[in-house]
């Protein structure tokens, strides 16, 4: 009677053994999803390109202004619309550098029907890897063109980057090169106070700031 007993001992341990391979194997996929899913995608490169943090750099100043902004969302027009104007102004001058983020808010993004807030940011960064001046340009121009509806084609944005002064980049703009990039970017957009998240976002010299609709107090006023 004591085989079937020494058997039935070697059996359990060999499906232990396979249920924590199992779960070992199971573990080790889960960790690679994560990593996969959490992965920036292609880094844009370029003399105006902050590799730390991914910003758009315009200008040299001593005060750091950074925006993030989605270029699907009516907010940021409202944005560009009422800050804009100070924010070139600040860049021109010298007082300010300027840092821009531009994100694609899930929502935004899937609102538009054709990835148009994804599109146009990593057409954003196919432009910034050739000139900074060119970016902040098509920066402005997109976000004062009140986009609606699907948003603009890859083909009308490459034809904006001509007008902002970057041609050559429609393989970048078409195979969408830096979308998951642009995704990296927007889990990154700071929480504010209320503990949220969204565009536009205004962040000066580190300190978030709650609009108010008033340039003075929200941008003049807090510069050094």
């Amino acid at each position: 009677m004591a085989a079937p007993a020494k058997k039935n001992s070697y059996f359990a341990i060999w499906i232990s053994v396979a249920v924590v391979a199992a779960l070992v194997l199971v573990g080790a996929l889960v960790v690679w999803m994560n990593n996969t899913a959490a992965a920036p995608g292609a880094a844009p490169e370029g003399p105006g390109i902050n590799s730390s943090t991914g910003a758009i750099v315009v200008g040299e100043g001593a005060d750091e202004v950074d925006v993030w902004f989605d270029f699907y969302c009516p907010h940021c027009q409202d944005f560009e619309d009422i800050y804009g104007p100070t924010l070139d102004e600040l860049v021109t001058s010298g007082d300010i550098t300027l840092n821009l983020h531009p994100v694609a808010l899930s929502g935004l993004n899937a609102a538009s029907g054709t990835d148009f807030s994804k599109r146009s940011a990593s057409a954003l960064y196919c432009v910034a890897t050739q000139d900074t001046d060119a970016a902040f340009a098509f920066t402005q121009t997109l976000l004062t063109a009140d986009v609606t509806g699907s948003g603009w084609t890859d083909e009308q944005l490459i034809a904006l980057a001509a007008d902002s002064g970057v041609t050559g980049i429609d393989e970048c703009v078409t195979q969408r090169t830096y979308v998951d990039f642009v995704d990296a970017q927007t889990r990154e957009i700071p929480v504010s106070p209320q503990g949220g998240q969204g565009t536009p976002t205004l962040v000066i010299n580190g300190e978030y700031i709650a609009l108010t609709g008033d340039v003075n107090v929200d941008i003049v006023d807090r510069l050094s």
